[in-house]
């Protein structure tokens, strides 16, 4: 029995007939880790020592007849997510070396349910890209095929699930950076409704875009995930205690279900190979009892203009506290413009500065009418076509991701085309809207993923639609290199 291989029902019961031991199970991934991660490269910092610490403490719960859901469970952290004493990177040489002295919301619900953590995971400097090769340390590989990316920017934890080296890992989506990594690299990947997770301890690159998701190997995972850090949370004011159906959530329903599927989600814009992929699964849903109808959200076509005025105009404001004066990298100057100057430099990448810049200039007098207020203005009448739908529908189903993963490097000299990578998942964020992607199938060896996007605080449909899905559709295997 391969360890690393199991689902987290599966470790869970293992854990608790005693199988093998929650100390066990730390070091079959700390192997695994060690044995592909030099290939992967998915993991910034690993820290055994404490993983197996965890594991015994989580062992020690065990014994005394403990049988929390997560308990044992070995997990993965974006490295954005705020870990107290390991070093948290956001990927960027302005915090290489910074460790904290607090940790995040979600972070502290996963260690006092018992997770144990094997590490923090690679992402584009300040999740801001969609390839993982804005890293400033290294860029991460795709499990499926080493020469190409994983996705981004959380493309670091959908690798770790991908290759198994973790069965659970988490990231934040802002743009679509849970979602189409996930696609990518042939894992499920959930962003939660704005507000169901707190964001308290998640490093900031757009504060009303981000959310914390988890990645997994099953749907029935990623519930699990997803239910450990959902909930208010006094530290997080945008939070909100909203009902939630567990029951719901983990009962398989599809006959019947009306899905809307926007024509302009199957344009041109979409790969041919992609188009087809996701057709048959729309098939396979529809012999099933779907209801499947194509709508128009004519609003779509602005999602990804939108999205790159409002979001790097909040980055240029969350990123204003990195200035070499209280923590992370301080490069001197002859005073302390030049010193901040020279820090922000040396420690923000290309793409960090020139997000910076474009926030800076949209907010600046005299453009902010003509760029942002306009730009709100869409992302409003983006949210009130969504939820139109949804008053006849019961999800939005779409492709993840308009390609499968490209080549590293291939597109680094035409940003356009990296940005246009989140054209499908870029709206749920916009909304605030829940949404999930799944494997559901392969175009020429590489994963497809189908998306499902469902109204606001209602997780435990769209949970209950991915489950039936994900029974209806081929099962697309592991990556060769698991």
């Amino acid at each position: 029995m391969s360890l690393v291989s199991l689902s987290v029902s599966e470790m869970r019961s293992g854990l608790l007939n005693r199988e093998f031991s929650a100390v066990e199970l730390a070091q079959a991934h700390l192997d695994r880790l060690s044995e592909l991660d030099p290939s992967v490269k998915a993991f910034v910092t690993v820290d055994p020592e404490t993983t197996l610490a965890q594991a015994k403490h989580a062992q020690a719960r065990i014994d005394s007849g403990d049988a929390t859901p997560m308990l044992g469970i070995p997990i993965a952290l974006k490295d954005n997510m705020v870990t107290k004493g390991m070093r948290t990177t956001c990927s960027s040489k302005i915090l290489e070396n910074y460790v904290p002295q607090y940790q995040g919301t979600a972070a502290s619900k996963l260690e006092s349910l018992g997770a144990v953590f094997l590490g923090k995971t690679n992402l584009d400097e300040f999740a801001m890209g969609t390839s993982t090769e804005y890293s400033a340390f290294f860029a991460t590989r795709n499990p499926w095929n080493l020469e190409c990316v994983p996705g981004g920017s959380s493309g670091g934890s959908a690798a770790a699930v991908a290759s198994q080296m973790a069965p659970i890992s988490f990231g934040s989506d802002t743009g679509g950076s849970v979602r189409q990594p996930a696609s990518l690299c042939g894992v499920v990947g959930f962003k939660p409704t704005y507000g169901r997770v707190s964001r308290y301890g998640l490093i900031a690159f757009a504060s009303s875009l981000d959310q914390i998701g988890p990645f997994a190997r099953c749907v029935s995972d990623a519930i699990d995930a997803f239910e450990s850090v959902m909930g208010r949370d006094a530290m997080d004011s945008t939070t909100i205690e909203a009902s939630y159906d567990a029951s719901v959530a983990r009962t398989p329903a599809l006959n019947g279900k009306r899905l809307a599927m926007p024509r302009e989600l199957f344009s041109d814009d979409i790969s041919p190979d992609v188009r087809a992929v996701v057709r048959d699964a729309l098939d396979a849903m529809s012999n099933s009892g779907a209801i499947i109808e194509e709508v128009s959200l004519p609003i779509i076509e602005h999602g990804v203009s939108t999205y790159y005025i409002i979001a790097p105009a909040e980055a240029s404001s969350n990123l204003a506290r990195f200035d070499g004066v209280r923590y992370g990298l301080r490069v001197d100057g002859a005073n302390s413009i030049d010193m901040m100057t020279n820090t922000r430099s040396a420690g923000f990448g290309k793409e960090v500065q020139e997000r910076i810049i474009i926030g800076t200039y949209v907010l600046s007098s005299g453009y902010y009418d003509a760029f942002y207020a306009k730009a709100c203005q869409a992302r409003t009448l983006m949210k009130r076509q969504f939820e139109e739908v949804f008053t006849k529908y019961d999800a939005v189903i779409c492709p993840t991701s308009p390609t499968t993963a490209f080549r590293l490097g291939e597109k680094l000299d035409d940003p356009m085309a990296l940005k246009l990578a989140d054209f499908c998942t870029i709206p749920a964020n916009m909304g605030g809207f829940p949404a999930l992607s799944l494997p559901c199938g392969l175009a020429n060896g590489l994963p497809v993923g189908l998306q499902l996007i469902a109204k606001s605080f209602d997780e435990e449909h769209l949970f209950s639609i991915a489950l039936a899905t994900e029974e209806v559709l081929p099962k697309i295997g592991m990556p060769a290199i698991a």
